[in-house]
Order: C-alpha cells, then structure tokens, then sequence
C-alpha cells in the first residue's frame, strides 16, 4: 500500500492509517473451514463525521487510482502473502508487520482500558503494555490510537 500512498502505518489488528487516519481496512470471517476477507480501501472519498478521521489515496497524493487496476494488484499481493503463510507461517508475516505498524510505545485505547503497544505475540495477538507494567494479550477487538 506504501506504493499508493506515502506514509501508511498498520493499526493493529486490521487498519492502515496515514497520520491516524484511515486508509483502509481488512475483515476476515469464518464460515465452516474457510476464511472469508474483505477489503475496504478508501480510493476517491473518506467517509466524513465518523468517529475518528479517515482519508483517501486521491487526498493523499492528489489522484485516485484506476479501481480495477488497484484491484488487480490487491489480488496478486494478498495471493502472495497468503502463499507466504502456507510455506513459511506467521513468523515473516509479523515481521513485516511490526516494521509497517506504528512504533512500539505508542499510546492505544481498548474496550478493557488504555496502554502502549508492546508487539506482537508469536500468534499475532496484541501485546498492550499497562500503566502498572504488566502486559495484557489482545486477540481481538477494536483499538484506537490515542
């Protein structure tokens, strides 16, 4: 996504931002054996008056890309990265995500209370570091950057 617009960031579990924006985001279903993925990815247009800011491609750089050829691209990466996982697991696949993610320390807001990010755990699961020290595990929900 870098490559569509500079200075994208990954929000843990399922955002990419650009300066707490969001750019786009990922949901994965189950249903029965299989994973289902969705991808929203804010091309032309943000959506306006959310709860928290988001922006577009064409705000970014000041031009839309062509959908279908965005499309196309989505696709062969997503494939490859899946591809990936099915060799090699998680691991690579966490590392490239904590070099694109925001920088541990960065202050993050949960439905269970705030802390910092502290990484990842080896499964992918959030490690959110408490004023107390302690860490919690986070395997699922919404974060905000705050």
């Amino acid at each position: 996504m870098s490559h569509w617009a500079p200075g994208v960031q990954i929000k843990w579990p399922n955002d990419l931002v650009v300066d707490g924006a969001k750019l786009a985001g990922i949901l994965l279903e189950r249903e029965g054996d299989a994973v289902v993925a969705g991808f929203g990815v804010n091309l032309a247009e943000a959506p306006r008056f959310l709860e928290r800011p988001a922006t577009s491609i064409a705000a970014l750089t000041g031009k839309s890309p062509d959908p279908d050829a965005f499309l196309e691209i989505l696709v062969a990466d997503f494939a490859r990265v899946l591809e990936q996982w099915r060799r090699e697991g998680i691991a690579p696949i966490r590392r490239r995500w904590l070099e694109s993610a925001h920088p541990i320390g960065t202050a993050l807001a949960t439905s269970d209370g705030a802390g910092l990010f502290d990484g990842l755990e080896e499964s992918g699961a959030l490690r959110l570091r408490l004023d107390d020290g302690k860490v919690r595990v986070v395997h699922a929900g919404d974060v905000f950057l705050i």
